[in-house]
């Protein structure tokens, strides 16, 4: 063999192992971080039998592209304590479908706090007893199962739509928000901008409600971009900056499958408002979803995640 070619395939050899040897770094670079972020429920608080299921019970598997439900909590951290729920989100994922269902659940909504013995706000139930009560509180609820969560905090969000290169929405009206001007019409927002758009609501004619739309558009454009994602080195930057402010029981396997594999499968979002009241009981203002509301947001999840 002439000197040339052995010099060649050497080389190409060396490229080759150095190519083998980075993509397994970054790979177990990335389970690392999404192992650090895992955190599943507490089994032992996982009430039995609170919930229907058109399902039957049956475990989720993301690899074989089976429908689930998942709710995203923002959290507002505080020193003091755990914080409460500032944002409640529950979205349905039916790949077979190629479609998204969302959903708020209004953070003032009266509702059982489910393992506390207390008819009170919903997003009082994280702050009472953490993740598991309040993904129990919300299945009691919508008396429907929730088959994973994504615990964000406010500085994970930023740091989110920051990485994505900002998100697009279409702004219903000019307003001004800590700082920020936000004008009418289709805007680019970077993560501090998004943060006070999801978070204004006393100036907005629809309060509360205007405020949950908002989050709403926000988390649409996110879910959009992030499926847009193609290889293992952005997970490995998504995951390696959000890590320290973000909590979930997705493994990391089933973070790959979410973004590599879905992307192509999920063309339509739907976005649905729950319809209620705002009232004051006992000097306290509270949001009313009457069983009806409820029993309809029900049977959309139990529709959407059926297989056929």
């Amino acid at each position: 063999m002439k000197l040339w070619l052995k010099l060649t395939l050497s080389a190409l050899s060396l490229v080759i192992v150095g190519i083998v040897g980075y993509s397994a770094f970054v790979y177990y670079t990335v389970k690392s971080t999404a192992d650090n972020i895992y955190e599943p429920l507490d089994p032992k608080i996982k009430p039995v039998n609170i919930v229907t299921d058109t399902r039957g019970g049956q475990e989720v598997d993301i690899q074989a592209k089976d429908p689930f439900t998942v709710m995203v909590m923002g959290v507002d951290e505080r020193s003091t304590d755990t914080g409460r729920t500032d944002t409640i989100i529950v979205l349905s994922i039916n790949p077979a479908k190629k479609s998204v269902l969302m959903f708020n659940i209004p953070r003032d909504t009266r509702t059982e706090i489910v393992g506390h013995g207390t008819v009170d706000k919903i997003n009082h139930a994280y702050a009472f007893g953490g993740v598991n009560m309040a993904i129990n509180t919300v299945e009691k609820f919508l008396d429907s199962p929730i088959d994973y969560y994504i615990k964000v905090n406010m500085e994970g969000f930023k740091q989110l739509v920051d990485i994505m290169g900002g998100v697009e929405v279409n702004n219903r009206f000019a307003f001004d928000y800590q700082d920020h001007h936000y004008d009418e019409g289709l805007i680019k927002l970077n993560g501090s901008e998004a943060l006070g758009y999801t978070r204004m609501r006393y100036d907005d004619p629809r309060g509360d409600l205007g405020r949950n739309s908002r989050q709403r558009q926000v988390l649409e454009s996110l879910i959009k971009t992030t499926l847009q994602v193609s290889n293992v080195i952005h997970i490995q930057t998504i995951i390696s900056e959000i890590g320290n402010n973000v909590k979930t029981d997705f493994t990391f396997d089933e973070m790959k499958s979410l973004i590599l594999d879905y992307r192509s499968d999920l063309e339509h979002i739907e976005t649905v408002e729950l319809e209620g009241k705002g009232t004051k009981i006992d000097g306290v203002y509270y949001y009313l979803i009457d069983q009806e509301e409820r029993d309809r947001a029900h049977d959309l999840i139990q529709q959407h995640v059926a297989k056929k």
